[in-house]
């Protein structure tokens, strides 16, 4: 195995694995976090919600279907480095137009495989998620070791102005990116017209396309809007409900975002997911926290407090928020994760304000959280 070929992911402890290179000649900093779905890799390499990160998958083997321009969520692969157990040779699927080794080398980005993602794995479990180097360049273990030492981490940093839209646009107006909107007669009562379409702000914090292609599917017409929009921007436009995305980092970073949202909770009927969510949850007054290792992968039970229903979800996160400050701002826990119990989604008592902590847009259940997206509307459609 000449050096050209040689792999490293090098941790802040000094826990140093050493695999085969693939992807680009690269070396990056980030967080070594883990990912448990058994597909979707060109989902997860795409989601700026990684931005900043190292990502670890668990299965086994991955890219065995390949790459393709429709799955992906963004302009690009928006992880610092990916670790595998296995890359698969091969590509097969009719839909496939290129495999991740030449998508990853193309985008600048490093890959290592043949490392135990096992131990990985058990590692950030145990201790935490950590700071880590990974390079596929020449470097040694000291250095990448170092390397690792000195990233600055997620804590206190704002990513999301990395990620979000350079400026605000209308998205595909022609509506050509979901199937027709319908409803099943019973799902929506009272006066609501079905084929009506309502204009909503999105505000984007490193939102995924398939979140947009959803919300069309429901029956909204989807104007998005950079991060950093005013509150009176936003009013301005005039939208009929507030849409607020995912994205990566430390939701107590993007202050500005805390500010917008405070107004515009005040005017607008409001759905948010992940990172949407915890700015939420700052706009009311309460904190988020940073979660041991996080949740990411396709199979988070949560379960709704108020109907009893468990549904699987798809997560990617490592900030939750707290659900004592909640409760004392007046705001109600709808959903609890029923792997260690942490708030996974809130409304309001006296305003059209709901969020949720994890991705309805993904489908793991395949299709557990799309009555989100029609309460959504049925939200919109009383408060227009």
């Amino acid at each position: 195995m000449g050096h050209s070929t040689a792999g490293i992911i090098a941790f802040e402890d000094g826990t140093v694995f050493r695999g085969r290179a693939f992807g680009a000649a690269a070396t990056n900093v980030g967080e070594a976090c883990f990912n448990t779905s058994l597909t979707g890799y060109q989902e997860i390499l795409t989601d700026p919600s990684y931005f900043s990160q190292i990502v670890t998958m668990t299965a086994v083997q991955i890219g065995n279907y390949g790459i393709n321009p429709e799955d992906v969520e963004s302009d690009g692969p928006k992880v610092k480095g990916f670790v595998v157990r296995e890359i698969s040779p091969v590509t097969s699927n009719w839909r496939s137009r290129q495999s991740v080794q030449d998508y990853l080398a193309d985008a600048g980005i490093p890959g290592i495989e043949g490392v135990d993602t096992r131990a990985i794995t058990k590692k950030l479990r145990v201790t935490g998620a950590m700071n880590a180097c990974i390079s596929t360049e020449n470097i040694s273990e000291s250095e990448a070791v170092e390397r690792a030492k000195n990233f600055g981490g997620l804590l206190g940093v704002d990513f999301v102005k990395e990620v979000t839209a350079k400026e605000a646009y209308h998205w595909d107006p022609e509506q050509t990116q979901s199937k027709p909107f319908t409803v099943v007669g019973t799902e929506l009562k009272g006066p609501v017209d079905p084929e009506k379409r309502y204009k909503i702000a999105a505000m984007d914090f490193g939102a995924k396309q398939s979140i947009y292609r959803k919300l069309q599917h429901h029956g909204f017409d989807v104007h998005v809007f950079p991060a950093t929009t005013s509150a009176e921007e936003i009013r301005e436009f005039n939208p009929e409900g507030v849409f607020l995305s995912n994205g990566p980092g430390d939701p107590s970073a993007v202050k500005y975002a805390h500010k917008t949202v405070k107004n515009l909770i005040e005017h607008y009927p409001t759905f948010g997911i992940c990172l949407g969510h915890q700015i939420i949850t700052h706009a009311l007054g309460a904190e988020t926290f940073k979660l041991k290792f996080g949740h990411r992968g396709g199979n988070q039970p949560v379960k709704n407090l108020e109907t009893g229903k468990v549904s699987i979800t798809a997560q990617n996160h490592g900030f939750a928020s707290t659900r004592e400050a909640l409760e004392k701002v007046g705001a109600v826990v709808t959903e609890v994760n029923l792997n260690d119990d942490t708030v996974e989604g809130l409304r309001l008592k006296d305003r059209p304000v709901f969020c949720v902590q994890y991705h309805p847009e993904a489908a793991p259940g395949p299709n557990d959280a799309d009555p989100l997206f029609i309460d959504f509307y049925k939200m919109v459609a009383e408060h227009a």
